[in-house]
């Protein structure tokens, strides 16, 4: 046997009786290579259109992993070539109403589940949230023909809603729905009983509980799924892309602002990725302000008192 040979199985065995000797050093040292991973992997897409929106548009070819330049201006730049602020806005709105409807529907939804006992619940549950890992382009010629008036029904077309708001508000409403509906029901179940039923004691009805007992403790539940659908909706890609045309008037959210940069002679990839870094600064806040509510929430709808 070699002396190369030797030496390495002593390393081994050396290291082998380090690590049964303190366990704990390694597991710390396994949780930092872990932590490391993951944030390189997370980070590192960011990173990347840090280093391509200050970069000038000429000098991206063959560049490395460092700026070829510095252009902050592109930043400035982006709202200067197209009303980038405007396709934002219509982002802004098509998440708040998605929300308004997912929390109006879900609550009334999770209500029941949560806090009826009746013939069906588990099963009817159960296909609510089947529907949601239905494929979205499953849905996507039914809609498009609904939305387009294409489909008459009792004599009656559909109305024309491409171009406008609810052709995205209305299918995402529908696709997280089921998810809100089944995080809302933990919350409304794990109040107790007992609390409901005192207020009825003292004279209050049904809804008078409703609104003075269940409603505030579960609001962080609201909070959390209010929280959870506007982030959804915002970074949806799909329904968000082939239903409007492009237009800022055509209510295209943000997405479409980061393609209008996308010429037919040119690309400006300097511009789309600053464009990128600028639309994600509002879910960047959003998590950032609400971390602890989205963490509290989640793990008290995951108990049960």
């Amino acid at each position: 046997m070699s002396d190369a040979t030797t030496d390495t199985e002593t390393v081994i065995d050396r290291t082998a009786r380090r690590v049964i000797r303190n366990p704990d050093t390694v597991y710390q040292w396994l949780t930092y290579a872990g932590i490391g991973f993951f944030l390189t992997v997370s980070l590192f897409p960011f990173y990347w259109l840090v280093v391509l929106a200050l970069t000038p548009n000429r000098a991206i070819a063959d560049m490395g992993v460092v700026p070829k330049g510095f252009n902050p201006g592109a930043f400035i730049e982006v709202f200067e070539v197209v009303p980038f602020h405007l396709y934002m806005l219509n982002s802004v709105i098509i998440a708040s109403l998605s929300t308004i409807i997912v929390l109006t529907v879900g609550s009334i939804a999770g209500y029941v589940f949560g806090r009826y006992d009746f013939p069906g619940r588990t099963p009817l549950l159960l296909g609510i949230l089947v529907i949601s890992y239905f494929p979205p382009v499953a849905f996507l010629i039914p809609l498009f023909r609904l939305f387009t008036g294409q489909v008459t029904l009792i004599g009656l077309e559909s109305p024309d809603l491409y171009n406008t708001p609810w052709s995205i508000v209305m299918p995402l409403s529908a696709i997280t729905m089921p998810l809100i509906i089944f995080l809302l029901t933990t919350f409304y179940r794990q109040i107790p009983d007992g609390l409901e039923d005192a207020a009825r004691i003292e004279g209050s009805t049904r809804i008078g509980a409703l609104r003075r007992i269940i409603v505030p403790l579960s609001a962080p539940g609201v909070a959390t799924a209010g929280i959870l659908t506007f982030i959804i909706v915002y970074n949806e890609f799909f329904f968000s892309y082939l239903m409007v045309n492009g237009t800022v008037e055509g209510w295209s959210p943000v997405l479409h602002g980061i393609f209008a940069f996308q010429g037919s002679q040119q690309v400006a990839y300097n511009l789309m990725a600053a464009a990128s870094i600028i639309g994600v600064i509002p879910m960047a806040i959003i998590v950032m302000i609400a971390q602890e509510r989205i963490v509290s929430g989640l793990t008290q709808g995951a108990l049960k008192e």
